[in-house]
């Protein structure tokens, strides 16, 4: 099964000039939501996981499936004035304006092991942010996951140093 046929590009959106890669058909489906979760699990063999960190909104989708298939705590990653307990925030450029992502602060223990997924990375601003939060909390990032990666937009290079791991390359 191909995922990227269950990705639709929308053109101009949110903004001209962006091509946005719709995950919607993908979702729709069960098969290929089977698959892509099969593949997005089987990228963490071997590796212990104490919590996986879904980033608003699209990384919630398949980051509580993770959570659920390796049952550990799931953990929202979300725009600032959305969670109502105690928060730490980090700021981030993306690649049409800037932004905030806050965390709980009792989220993440000590020495806990991360996996961070989020749908897709682009400029790596927003997964640089979450690397922030759960660093600051005392967090160990054991692998950055991702549905896609647009790769012409070096991503990689904000998070370079981390296992990453992406089920589509464009």
């Amino acid at each position: 099964m191909q995922l990227e046929n269950y990705i639709r590009d929308i053109q101009g959106f949110p903004k001209e000039g962006i091509l946005f890669k719709d995950i919607t058909p993908l979702l729709i489906d069960p098969k290929a939501r089977k698959e892509c979760l099969e593949i997005l699990v089987s990228s963490l063999k071997d590796k212990k996981i104490d919590k996986v960190i879904g980033v608003e909104s699209r990384g919630f989708f398949f980051g509580m499936l993770i959570a659920q298939e390796l049952n550990v705590g799931f953990v929202p990653v979300r725009k600032p004035n959305k969670l109502p307990y105690d928060t730490i925030s980090a700021s981030y450029e993306l690649e049409y304006g800037s932004d905030t992502l806050e965390i709980h602060t009792d989220a993440i223990r000590k020495g806990d092991r991360v996996l961070i997924h989020d749908d897709v990375l682009a400029t790596g601003g927003t997964a640089k942010a979450v690397c922030e939060l759960v660093e600051q909390l005392g967090g160990e990032i054991v692998q950055f996951n991702f549905l896609m990666e647009l790769s012409f937009l070096n991503g990689r290079d904000k998070i370079m140093g981390y296992d990453i791991f992406a089920a589509i390359k464009y």
